[in-house]
């Protein structure tokens, strides 16, 4: 047993804590770019891209996050040979999590403007991709912000499973801090409220939003 003070456990959760902000920000951006992709092949009128992205967004919302990890850590080395490391694994892992994700979040919003918007746009002559990005998307943007703020939540929260590949974030080194201090009701608690102050202002902000655009605000 290595004797550590409180000041030097909570100074390296913090410090282990600045890789799961990097993670998940990776894994919303890219997921976020990649989302918007795989949502505009959704709604296409083209039955081959809207297959393909359902059968995407289908794979990584069916499967376990855990299980998403290892296949892309141990499986990629074994199918292609190739050794990623723990960072880009994990970070591929979590992008392509969230995308799937994200693109069922903004397709919803897409069709939850009304049908009357699509028709109306189209009256006034104007083609597919000028009705998406000048009458629908503006729409949808304003009704997908809470819940796409609410799922950062979970992708913070997600970025704990990296741990079993290795990755070393807030959630893995907790786990090695315990095992050299034999303390793991204090590390684990200085862990969780360190989840928490990410997390729920978050949380309070997705549902004051919710109630603002529920409202008209």
């Amino acid at each position: 047993m290595q004797d550590f003070t409180l000041t030097q456990i909570l100074t390296n959760l913090l410090i282990a804590t600045k890789w799961t902000i990097a993670l998940s920000a990776i894994a919303f951006v890219g997921g976020g770019l990649v989302g918007f992709l795989l949502m505009l092949m959704r709604i296409s009128p083209n039955p081959v891209l809207k297959g393909l992205s359902l059968l995407y967004i289908e794979f990584f919302e069916a499967t376990p996050l855990i299980m998403q990890l290892f296949l892309m850590f141990f499986g990629i080395s074994v199918v292609f040979g190739l050794n990623l490391s723990t960072w880009t694994a994990a970070s591929i892992a979590l992008t392509t999590y969230t995308s799937a994700y994200l693109a069922d979040i903004w397709r919803g919003s897409v069709e939850a403007v009304p049908r009357g918007q699509w028709e109306a746009s189209r009256a006034l002559g104007l083609g597919y991709f000028k009705q998406l990005r000048k009458v629908i998307l503006p729409q949808a943007v304003r009704l997908s912000i809470p819940s796409t703020v609410g799922f950062a939540v979970q992708v913070i929260k997600g970025t704990s499973l990296a741990s079993v590949i290795g990755f070393i974030e807030l959630t893995r080194s907790a786990s090695s801090i315990s095992n050299v201090t034999f303390q793991p009701f204090l590390v684990y608690s200085l862990a969780a409220v360190i989840y928490f102050c990410l997390c729920f202002p978050l949380s309070l902000w997705s549902r004051r939003l919710e109630k603002q655009f529920s409202f008209g605000g």
